[in-house]
């Protein structure tokens, strides 16, 4: 089996998984968004379980993921990041929502909704475009401030080449993407209480 294979989550569509909860047979649904995207719009039983928690504490999570599990994000980039998180730890049967939430929404499956809040690629969009623009109107009066445009073209770029975002991390720690606590003592009460509810 290659590296590429063992680090890489298979997935699954959204069809194929609203065939499993439909049949009674949904797996462990953890969405590893922003609380704040999460309390905006996630599958029904999803567990939110951010991206930067479960990186750091993968190890005490991954001893309450004994089931078929199912990684969710906004579109499947940040999922395949916990993918690849929760397979160093040797949890084999994870998968990733192919899609993410946009697949989910697009094919009209229930979703729990809560306040619309700006979703975390939108809100990086928001903060390079500004600094952009501000560098290169800046730029007039101060020529080396094209300097600072440039820089966040160079992270935008590293951004796409190795699928992370160090703009998005930093924001996702903004109280306005934190929204309710979401610490892992409740992460792992919440999956304690699935297990042990299991028949």
């Amino acid at each position: 089996m290659s590296t590429s294979e063992t680090t890489r989550p298979a997935t699954l569509d959204a069809a194929g998984l609203r065939e499993l909860i439909d049949a009674g047979r949904a797996p462990r649904l953890l969405d590893v968004r922003t609380p704040a995207e999460f309390e905006t719009v996630h599958i029904p039983g999803a567990y939110n379980v951010p991206l930067d928690l479960l990186k750091e504490h993968r190890a005490e999570l991954r001893a309450h993921l004994d089931e078929d599990v199912v990684l969710i994000c906004r579109s499947g980039a940040r999922a395949t990041q916990a993918g690849q998180t929760l397979a160093g730890v040797g949890l084999p049967n994870v998968k990733i929502l192919d899609g993410g939430m946009l697949a989910w929404q697009a094919t009209n499956a229930p979703v729990t909704q809560g306040a619309p809040r700006w979703d975390l690629e939108r809100q990086v969009r928001l903060v390079a475009g500004s600094i952009v623009l501000l560098s290169v109107l800046g730029s007039i009066a101060v020529p080396g401030l094209k300097w600072v445009a440039g820089f966040i073209g160079a992270g935008l770029t590293f951004a796409a080449l190795t699928n992370t975002c160090a703009m998005g991390m930093l924001l996702s720690k903004l109280p306005y993407n934190r929204g309710a606590s979401c610490d892992l003592d409740s992460v792992v009460g919440q999956l304690r209480d699935r297990t042990a509810g299991r028949p």
